[in-house]
């Protein structure tokens, strides 16, 4: 029987992969850095301060953009 190549390719295991992103904290802690490596930049003025909200969305504190 052949190889499959999905099953076999390299990466994260499935204890490691709990690990890094296993609780809801952890996973937005690694989308916010994956969108802002250097912090937070709003898209629309440049700004760098805001706020997080309830909802998960982020807010600039000059522009309010969301």
């Amino acid at each position: 029987m052949a190889r499959n190549p999905i099953q076999f390719q390299p990466g994260l295991s499935l204890p490691a992969f709990l690990a890094q992103y296993g609780t809801e904290a952890q996973c937005q802690a690694a989308l916010f850095q994956h969108r802002w490596p250097k912090g937070f930049v709003c898209p629309d003025c440049g700004n760098t301060t805001g706020c997080r909200l309830s909802r998960g969305l982020y807010q600039c504190h000059r522009c309010h953009h969301q």
